[in-house]
């Protein structure tokens, strides 16, 4: 396949300390390559990559302090890329809602992964978002509110390289914060746990300026330098230190994270993680082998004596088995496949991807059957079968995921509905 991969402005590919999304870019496009597909990556200038590079700017944005207004760059940023679709099989968006919108004016399928979450300001661009998406944790769909687009594709959980992580079943006896500090990363709690247990805590991470007055109020009042100890943003060599040596990793995730990289990166030190049961932290966390799923600190706080019991081992082989990047870059070429797949039969039903009704909440959610009353051709008919043979999902059967079964119901089907003059095509894909 050849394939536009477009990644935010925001931070280089990969990123130097933080960035989740462009850590996620970095794997995928490399693995892609490596894979023997044509991929050109829309990204920063100083960016490194196997792909093809293409960019408007030769340096990320997030500390371009120089510029006063960096939206420019980023309006730049997508307009190029989508110029450039028609020469693609498919354009893949990790950049977000300006790309969706721009949508609209370009021919080639394009997939959007949903990194963050839908605000009540952007709902309108996924109702109008003529073309596929996906999410990356099952948490995160379910957590969507009801959109006018119903072309979801699935879910791909995202991935880290798991060799590239060292693995130590030797601990210090820290605990570490290791997140962006912010009040939805609840560092304030780890900060209580520590004190609770009299434990020396090491908080690292980045401090966004829309946090800076949480941390200048909640947080560095009570850092004492000694038991409580801020070490700032960290690079990807110093991160992996600190991972390999904690006691355990504290994550009082404080709202519906859709995935959280972090947990799977300590993890893969051998290192057993002590989570907010919120957001995907369940799909994440083997909760009693890998670490422990708690709701408050006070139970986040008696987990932590139960750390002992947990094998470093199992920590490394859970990530590797079902968080490594192999996997990721495998579920994404069946979900690419997926997505033209679809874009062919909704092609040769002379489907065009149609504005959502004024009423977007009164469209159905889910697709209960496949049902065909139009005619197709036999290559959409070939399609049709693919689709319905590989990608179809009964309301009673169950999704296999990382070590448990994740019963699927209908709010969480993935289903397309394709309309003509001429009749109707009703799709119901199946994610396994």
């Amino acid at each position: 396949m050849k394939i536009l991969e477009l990644a935010p402005l925001s931070e280089t590919v990969p990123p130097l300390a933080y960035g989740g999304t462009e850590a996620i870019v970095s794997l995928l496009t490399d693995g892609l390559v490596l894979a023997g597909h044509d991929v050109t990556l829309f990204a920063s200038g100083d960016s490194k990559t196997l792909a093809k590079l293409h960019s408007v700017s030769p340096r990320s944005l997030r500390t371009a302090d120089d510029l006063k207004n960096r939206a420019p760059y980023d309006y730049l940023h997508n307009a190029i890329a989508l110029c450039e679709a028609e020469g693609f099989d498919i354009v893949h968006n990790h950049a977000g809602e300006l790309a969706m919108v721009m949508s609209h004016l370009i021919k080639t399928p394009m997939l959007t992964t949903a990194h963050g979450i839908i605000t009540a300001d952007s709902k309108i661009i996924w109702d109008y978002y003529p073309w596929f998406y996906n999410t990356i944790s099952y948490a995160q769909r379910k957590a969507m509110p009801k959109i006018g687009n119903k072309n979801f594709v699935g879910v791909v959980h995202n991935s880290i390289d798991v060799e590239t992580f060292p693995f130590s079943e030797e601990k210090d006896d820290y605990l570490l914060f290791l997140a962006r500090i912010s009040p939805e990363k609840g560092t304030h709690h780890a900060i209580e746990v520590a004190r609770r247990l009299g434990k020396k805590l090491l908080i690292a991470g980045k401090v966004d300026q829309v946090d800076r007055g949480y941390f200048e109020k909640e947080i560095k009042p009570r850092i004492d330098g000694k038991q409580i100890q801020f070490v700032g943003e960290v690079d990807a060599e110093q991160k992996r230190v600190l991972y390999a040596n904690a006691y355990c990793l504290l994550a009082p995730i404080s709202w519906e994270e859709p995935f959280g990289l972090f947990l799977t990166e300590a993890m893969a030190c051998g290192t057993p993680v002590v989570a907010f049961a919120r957001g995907a932290a369940p799909e994440i966390i083997v909760h009693g082998r890998t670490g422990y799923l708690v709701h408050d600190t006070e139970q986040m706080a008696k987990a932590v004596y139960l750390v002992e019991q947990i094998d470093p081992r199992d920590c490394r082989e859970h990530v590797k088995r079902n968080f490594d990047k192999h996997q990721m870059v495998r579920d994404y070429i069946i979900t690419y496949e997926k997505v033209l797949s679809l874009s062919a039969v909704m092609a040769e039903s002379h489907h065009i991807f149609s504005l959502p009704p004024h009423d977007v909440s009164q469209k159905p959610d889910v697709i209960e059957k496949i049902s065909m009353d139009s005619s197709l051709s036999p290559p959409a008919q070939n399609a049709l079968s693919d689709i319905s043979r590989n990608h179809s999902i009964r309301s009673d059967s169950v999704i296999k995921h990382p070590d448990k079964d994740v019963k699927t119901g209908q709010e969480g089907l993935p289903s397309t509905e394709i309309n003509n003059n001429q009749g109707s095509l009703s799709l119901k894909l199946r994610g396994d």
